[in-house]
């Protein structure tokens, strides 16, 4: 009984490190997070706040009107 125990406790301590492993292997480094980020390339960083003054527009318009806006965008018809 000792030795079955034993080999199932080797066992899962090998499966939780082999885990451990590749999760560490397969997870981006912080260097290549932050080079993908888009203040480190400042044409991304043009592009996204554009996109972001683009997307602040429409809510505004949105907010400012009754209409619902979301029924015009391909919604399911009733």
């Amino acid at each position: 009984m000792s030795a079955v125990r034993t080999l199932c406790a080797t066992a899962v301590i090998a499966v939780v490190g082999l885990g451990c492993g590749l999760w560490m292997v397969i997870t981006a480094g912080e260097e290549r997070l932050i080079k993908n980020l888009p203040e480190s390339n400042p044409v991304r960083m043009e592009e996204a706040k554009k996109r972001m003054a683009l997307v602040m527009q429409a809510m505004k318009e949105a907010a400012a009107t009754d209409d619902n806006i979301a029924k015009g965008y391909g919604g399911s018809e009733k």
